[in-house]
């Protein structure tokens, strides 16, 4: 699937980092897999989770409730 999005003139964001931008949300939001995210950039699994952090999404997507459960089972 593929869709078009017109862009300002003046974007200074290359295609990687709009790819990137969009395969980390999708991640976040648990849309997608990380190796479905490095396919639709065209890197690694393992580039596209080391590189997740730089557009401000953990690798480690972690419930709330999944994490308090796990540190009263310490």
């Amino acid at each position: 699937m593929g869709f078009h999005v017109e862009l300002p003139v003046d974007l200074t964001a290359t295609d990687f980092d709009l790819k990137m931008l969009f395969a980390s949300k999708l991640f976040e939001e648990g849309m997608i897999t990380s190796g479905q995210g490095a396919r639709m950039v065209g890197i690694s699994r393992r580039s596209f989770v080391e590189l997740l952090g730089r557009y401000g999404v953990s690798a480690f997507q972690t419930e709330e409730d999944d994490l308090l459960e796990d540190i009263a089972n310490a």
